[in-house]
């Protein structure tokens, strides 16, 4: 699903990431982990389209098409779904207005028919509910007045109607406190553990690894993959740290 090879990238001209190869089948769950400043965010940002965030070499692909040579909503049309560590604010703007817009959009760029009002709030109760957001606070503006926990619980409202074939989930559990951590990762279970579709997983922490369990962990550092496994890979990070493994 998710060929990446030999990536180079560049933030104001200072590299970032200097080579990393990854691959992602339909239907597995990666853990990216590594220290701060290993290049995490800058690869979910690169993924994502982000401006400011520069391709020097390499190549990504999504189902087999370029996406370096897609505009950001032409990735998110393609499947691709972004979680961002710190979701922004946007004031004057309710959870359900935004997130009606962006599916239609998505929609209409796969040639479908706009989803109906009553189909859309039918679905956004569903999605709501099973994440503990009420309707009224899906009626709220986007994240505003919003705890952590809420704005991480309103990002897998968003995941589930988008309906996304890759989720890039940038530290999804940055401070989340247990309660709300359980029903983020069963949001990210319910919603993506499915033969259709992949998740890559950026985090620091093994708590979230015993919800979501991943098929496998890499180990980034200085821009690179340095070291893949198992889910045993990700407890010795948790025992030992970083120091030897990214030497």
């Amino acid at each position: 699903m998710l060929t990446i090879e030999n990536l180079h990238a560049t933030v104001a001209g200072k590299p970032i990431l200097k080579g990393l190869t990854l691959s992602v089948s339909a239907g597995e769950v990666h853990a990216i982990m590594g220290p701060n400043g290993a290049g995490k965010s800058t690869l979910a940002y690169v993924l994502g389209g982000r401006p400011g965030y520069e391709v020097t070499e390499g190549f990504v692909t999504l189902d087999g098409r370029d996406l370096l040579a897609l505009a950001p909503d032409e990735r998110a049309a393609a499947g691709l779904f972004l979680g961002f560590q710190y979701p922004v604010e946007i004031p004057g703007v309710s959870n359900v207005q935004f997130l009606r817009t962006a599916l239609n959009a998505q929609r209409r760029a796969r040639g479908e028919s706009e989803i109906s009002a009553g189909d859309f709030l039918r679905l956004t109760r569903e999605q709501s509910d099973s994440l503990g957001m009420s309707m009224d606070m899906m009626k709220r503006n986007v994240n505003v007045g919003f705890s952590g926990g809420e704005k991480k619980r309103g990002e897998m409202v968003q995941m589930g109607i988008i309906d996304p074939r890759l989720a890039v989930l940038d530290e999804t559990d940055s401070g989340l406190d247990i309660d709300a951590l359980r029903v983020v990762a069963e949001g990210i279970n319910r919603i993506m553990r499915r033969p259709d579709k992949a998740v890559l997983l950026i985090t620091h922490y093994q708590r979230l690894l015993d919800l979501v369990v991943p098929d496998f962990v890499h180990v980034l550092a200085e821009g690179r993959i340095v070291r893949s496994g198992g889910p045993d890979l990700a407890r010795q990070l948790e025992r030992e740290g970083y120091a030897e493994i990214a030497a």
